[in-house]
């Protein structure tokens, strides 16, 4: 499969490239939680398109969901974002909040390059980020939902595959272009500087 370089786009139209459309519609129907979330972003795509933000978004959905309680996953460096998020989530569910740091692990357990080198003499504790212990606490929690906001690449992938309830992203982490990872796609300047054509 190569769909990004595929310039028609049948698929719109309702061609099977495929082959596997019988199986992924088996897929659907056989879980009632994943129809149920299937029916709720096709509404809110065909009731909302181009009128409500992603946040907006995120609460209709939880609510259709009948969600209860909600997690957010969040990176020390967005604590400001996190507090301002669960605080408006806070007005429609019940909501706990985990930083990446939790549990103070140091770096040193394991080995882990520090973002502030080595600095000779006796180091300084340099808490990692703990992705998993993330989703432990919000396993403890009994989240309905946990929403990911600005944990680092590949620590939002281990939450991910830890977390016993299902995960949205609200934010995704790019330190230089300020959280906004497709500005680097926008960007011909920026694209011809990584080599692409």
């Amino acid at each position: 499969m190569n769909c990004a370089e595929c310039k028609e786009k049948a698929c719109y139209e309702g061609k099977d490239c495929t082959e596997i459309a019988e199986d992924a519609k088996e897929a659907y129907k056989g879980d009632a939680e994943v129809l149920q979330s299937l029916r709720i972003s096709a509404r809110i795509e065909s009731r909302y398109y181009m009128k409500k933000t992603r946040i907006e978004e995120l609460i209709l959905y939880a609510k259709g969901m009948g969600y209860k309680k909600l997690g957010v996953a969040f990176c020390i460096g967005l604590e400001e974002e996190a507090e301002v998020l669960c605080r408006i989530l806070s007005q429609h569910f019940a909501v706990s909040s985990v930083c990446c740091k939790v549990c103070g692990v140091d770096k040193s357990y394991f080995g882990l390059e520090r973002l502030h080198g080595d600095g000779g003499g006796e180091q300084e504790v340099e808490a990692m980020c703990n992705p998993i212990g993330q989703a432990m606490v919000l396993n403890k929690e009994n989240t309905d939902l946990n929403v990911i906001m600005g944990l680092c690449i590949g620590h939002d992938t281990l939450f991910t595959k830890y977390s016993e309830a299902p995960v949205t992203t609200f934010a995704v982490k790019d330190r230089v272009l300020a959280h906004n990872p497709l500005g680097a796609l926008y960007s011909g300047y920026y694209r011809k500087r990584i080599g692409e054509k």
